[in-house]
């Protein structure tokens, strides 16, 4: 206040200093009137904050919203590259977080170097386990035990965890349409899977109860590994976090599987199988996981885990146009319950959320 009355006062031209400044107010006796006059520097902060949090929602969006396309093309593609029985589901995963970690190392020569803090070397650890080992390995595995109708329709419930997990452990608000509009996701991924040819046959080595039991785990992880380390993921860059991240992955799960990868024949490897791989390496992990992780940090966990739902969707749109499935009323509705459910979690905000911006 003692230097707003000292650029009060008259200049030495006999002008005022407010003729001097226009953009400084008249003096004010009071206080109150003078902050009301000038504005405050905490109100003017949270006038930017709510001027810039809409454009970057629509940010975490838009990267949201590829990585489910890319997911969703990457069940066709991963079939294409196991059906010719020399690259089993396991190897693929091995190639895929070996071949990710590589990327994120190589990137990261050509970003600002970031180093981890020593207290977060762990937690990092433990969201490797969560978000990337457990949830890609034992889906990987169960899938190869159970059906993959069976599969999908246990994907559905990682929306409804992070929903329960963010209200207790984050205090995120549970709102009426959030729970409608989960539900009506939930049914309507069911249905697109139930009604894209039903359970498949029996093989003499599956058995449906392990393979369910570990898919349900698998989207256990994924639900704590968006709610639990949402802090975490926040205080570094994507390229930082993902490197270390994907190098622990690859060296918990090499010792296990070293062998089945050095078995494969890569030179016999077809052009369509390199494809494949490629695209599940360079396009499924990197592209997606960076987008993932962009998107964690502009977006609530529930809104992140509701696009899980689209997945199916893109994956039944890619089977009929490549003429392996057709399109009927029932995917039709099934869509429009998928997309409808997204649009009410992800549109809602709460009183609090209203207030805070």
């Amino acid at each position: 206040l003692e230097f707003r009355r000292v650029l009060f006062r008259s200049s030495p031209s006999g002008r005022s200093a407010s003729s001097c400044f226009p953009c400084i107010p008249r003096p004010c006796p009071h206080e109150k009137l003078l902050q009301s006059a000038c504005g405050s520097g905490e109100c003017a902060t949270r006038r930017a904050a709510g001027r810039t949090m809409p454009s970057e929602t629509l940010k975490g969006h838009i990267a949201m919203g590829a990585a489910a396309v890319i997911w969703g093309l990457m069940s066709p593609v991963s079939k294409l590259v196991m059906q010719q029985g020399e690259v089993s589901s396991a190897s693929l995963a091995t190639l895929r977080l070996l071949g990710a970690a590589i990327l994120f190392w190589l990137a990261s020569a050509f970003v600002p170097g970031e180093p981890i803090k020593r207290k977060h070397r762990l937690p990092l650890f433990y969201a490797s386990l969560f978000g990337i080992i457990f949830n890609q390995m034992a889906f990987t595995v169960g899938v190869g035990f159970t059906s993959p109708a069976d599969a999908a329709i246990i994907t559905t419930i990682t929306p409804v965890l992070t929903m329960i997990l963010a209200a207790f452990v984050l205090r995120e608000m549970v709102t009426g349409k959030k729970i409608i509009g989960v539900c009506a996701s939930a049914i309507g991924a069911i249905l697109l899977v139930s009604g894209s040819g039903g359970r498949a046959a029996a093989l003499p080595g599956d058995n449906n109860l392990l393979g369910d039991i570990l898919c349900l785990a698998s989207q256990c992880s994924v639900a704590v590994y968006f709610v639990f380390f949402k802090n975490l993921i926040g205080r570094y860059s994507p390229v930082t976090l993902l490197k270390w991240m994907f190098t622990y992955a690859a060296a918990a799960c090499l010792p296990f599987t070293f062998r089945e990868v050095g078995s494969i024949h890569y030179s016999a490897l077809p052009a369509q199988t390199w494809l494949g791989i490629a695209y599940v390496v360079a396009l499924a992990t990197f592209v997606s996981y960076i987008c993932l992780s962009f998107a964690q940090q502009r977006l609530k966990p529930t809104a992140v885990s509701m696009y899980n739902y689209c997945q199916p969707v893109i994956a039944s749109f890619v089977a009929v146009m490549w003429g392996m499935d057709h399109f009927g009323w029932m995917k039709v509705l099934s869509v429009l319950l998928v997309f409808t459910g997204v649009l009410l979690v992800t549109g809602t905000r709460g009183k609090r959320a209203v207030q805070e911006q």
